[in-house]
């Protein structure tokens, strides 16, 4: 099993470029299984075609908020456990939930073939389109247990750092049902049923990709006993769960209430029951496209953002929402330009656009009901957010306000505009959502920031027994904070990285952000004139006052921050140069960051440029010069080799 704790380590940005990609695709091509469908349903059978798709499409949505409901939590549980360092059950949770979601999907059959048409005219079928919402709808409910399945391990699987097996599973099914929707609604003439059986073949290819993955996981070991429930394993599944559950019978009831209002509008208005029915059915296709990138988004920020939270690494978490708002928004307003502008494109696409009526209800209610889509990404994001660091009690009422608000809006404008103003309950309920998302986010972030000032707050010096104080200068990606790190637990001594930034910050009340970058590698533009910059000298001294204090406190390993310079006076210090060839620097670096080969190439140099030019700033001397060094060490020999010759060396004096 693999190691996670790069999750704790590696760029934020990186990481999530690394899960979100693959997390995007994922919902998207799910969302393909019903679009593609759509698309060719209705340029193969015409908008009633669509309608009774869509029908459908309300139960599979069911099914999906299911799967999500065991799948999302035990992501959220697995990321959390492993910050915390508690693997031990992590197989039984996962496992739980696989059972859970296979016999949720033997329900959903029982209820949708048992119940049959009644059910279908309930959720909007219409005398119209009814025959087709049931060829179509009894084919697809076949395989609601495997897909069901199918989408909770694909959950499962991005949280324990396989986003890109999941993708490719999902991928591979969304390719069969592309080449199978036409092959069976034209070339072999099935219409509707054809595209159905594409569809659960397609699904079918996926569950057993994913169902493979089982047998060799990354951070847990399944067995027989893996899938017998455990009440309290379960219970955190569900309620980690819970947001995403809610988030998607929402959308359930939003299309069911609105069908049943577009029925009764459309009909006293001169488009009939019928065209509002197919158009929502497009622009809510569209609107799942939108939010599916965003989720998308968050998903691939879950295992990060949990297994930070449960490390208490409470400023990668801040980065981690900062960066998934950021790209949400980005998301947002490209297509909300792109829906107002070309709105025609999107439902020639769907087909049906000869029907003037039908295509001038549909331009004119996708620039209505979409016109502030920018906003519903965001409250969902920051909705799954609060999931993933385990604040159920906040993640599941937030997930859904949006929702609620339209369900109440919806049943309240029409009365004044008629069948339009159904369109118009969306961006009145998103301004609502997205006050009320700000000011619970905004309480969050405090919170983070509070936890995060506490965590700094208990930096102290460790007193030691007297001896050698060691200090480790490296190259970049030569991996000296390990060995350093690896010496320090070797001679039983306290080590200092990080813990010497922030005592430095509660000595000098500048903040440790601040201090942390002074010699980082982005102050390339007029380096000299920052580092003569007066808050960056003040800096400096407080972390030369830090190393010398720690230093008097006893034995230790000081690693970086110029400590070799700073306690140039000092009688009991061994100076350690950790360098290596550049192919094994890159070769670390793209290990540790994901970097690709030029990237890792460019970093290092950056860095390496960066730590000269501070040392310079600091003592006047040449970084690196093995004359100011007790050791020079090659770090390809490997970290362990490396940190044994340092304390062979300490020891031979005598010392410990």
């Amino acid at each position: 099993m693999e190691n996670s704790n790069y999750l704790g380590t590696e760029k934020v940005g990186t990481l999530l470029r690394k899960f979100a990609i693959p997390c995007i695709c994922s919902p998207m091509i799910s969302c393909l299984y019903n679009i593609v469908d759509q698309i060719f349903v209705g340029n193969g059978v015409g908008y009633l075609g669509n309608a009774a798709t869509g029908v459908i499409s309300l139960i599979t949505v069911i099914g999906w908020g299911l799967s999500l409901f065991f799948g999302d939590g035990a992501a959220a549980a697995l990321s959390v456990s492993l910050g915390r360092g508690e693997t031990k059950e992590i197989h039984r949770s996962a496992g739980g939930a696989i059972l859970s979601s296979f016999l949720s999907g033997l329900a959903v059959i029982a209820i949708a073939y048992l119940w049959g048409d009644g059910l279908l005219r309930l959720i909007g079928a219409t005398d119209a389109n009814i025959q087709m919402a049931h060829d179509y709808g009894m084919i697809i409910f076949a395989m609601m247990p495997l897909a069901m399945t199918q989408n909770t391990l694909a959950s499962i699987i991005r949280a324990d750092g396989s986003p890109k097996y999941a993708m490719a599973a999902m991928l591979t099914g969304a390719i069969i049902n592309i080449i199978g929707d036409p092959l069976a609604i034209f070339v072999l003439d099935m219409g509707i049923k054809g595209a159905a059986w594409a569809t659960i073949l397609g699904q079918f290819i996926s569950f057993l990709i994913c169902a493979a993955y089982l047998r060799h996981p990354k951070t847990f070991k399944m067995s027989a006993a893996s899938f017998k429930p455990k009440a309290s394993l379960l219970r955190s599944v569900m309620a980690l769960g819970t947001s995403s559950l809610l988030a998607q019978l929402s959308i359930v009831i939003i299309t069911v209430v609105n069908n049943i209002l577009l029925v009764k509008y459309g009909a006293q208005s001169v488009y009939g029951a019928d065209i509002p029915l197919a158009a929502f059915v497009v622009i809510m296709k569209l609107f799942q496209i939108v939010l599916n990138i965003a989720i998308g988004i968050a998903a691939g920020a879950q295992p990060i953002v949990g297994y930070n939270y449960g490390a208490k690494n409470y400023d990668r978490v801040r980065q981690l929402l900062k960066l998934m708002i950021k790209w949400t928004a980005i998301v947002g307003l490209i297509f909300t330009a792109l829906f107002e502008l070309l709105p025609g494109v999107f439902i020639r696409m769907f087909g049906a656009a000869n029907d003037p009526a039908y295509f001038e209800f549909a331009v004119l209610c996708l620039r209505i009901y979409l016109a502030l889509i920018l906003f519903t990404c965001v409250q969902k994001v920051c909705a799954i957010f609060l999931q993933s660091i385990g604040k159920a009690k906040a993640a599941a009422p937030l997930s859904i306000l949006r929702d609620a608000l339209l369900i109440v809006l919806s049943l309240l404008i029409p009365v004044a505009l008629g069948v339009t103003g159904i369109f118009w309950a969306a961006p009145i309920a998103d301004i609502l959502a997205i006050l009320v998302t700000a000011t619970v986010m905004v309480h969050v972030w405090k919170e983070l920031s509070h936890e995060s000032r506490k965590k700094e707050s208990v930096a102290e010096i460790q007193f030691s027994r007297r001896g050698v104080i060691i200090t480790i200068a490296r190259e970049h990606g030569s991996a000296g904070k390990q060995i350093g790190q690896l010496v320090a637990k070797k001679l039983n001594v306290p080590c200092y990285y990080k813990e010497l930034v922030a005592i430095a910050a509660q000595e000098s009340g500048l903040a440790r952000e601040f201090i942390s970058g002074i010699n980082s590698d982005e102050n390339v533009v007029m380096r000299e004139l920052y580092l003569s910059s007066d808050p960056v000298e003040r800096a400096i001294s407080a972390q030369g006052k830090a190393i010398r204090q720690i230093a008097d406190a006893g034995a230790c390993v000081i690693i970086g921050r110029s400590a070799d310079y700073v306690l140039r006076n000092y009688q009991n210090v061994v100076r350690v140069f950790i360098y290596a060839p550049k192919d094994y620097r890159a070769n670390k670096v793209m290990e540790m960051y994901g970097d690709s080969p030029d990237a890792a190439r460019k970093s290092i140099v950056r860095s390496d440029n960066a730590r000269a030019s501070y040392y310079k700033s600091v003592s006047g001397q040449e970084w690196g010069d093995p004359h100011g060094y007790e050791l020079c060490i090659d770090a390809s020999i490997g970290e362990d080799a490396a940190a044994n010759l340092i304390c062979d060396y300490i020891n031979r004096m005598g010392t410990y």
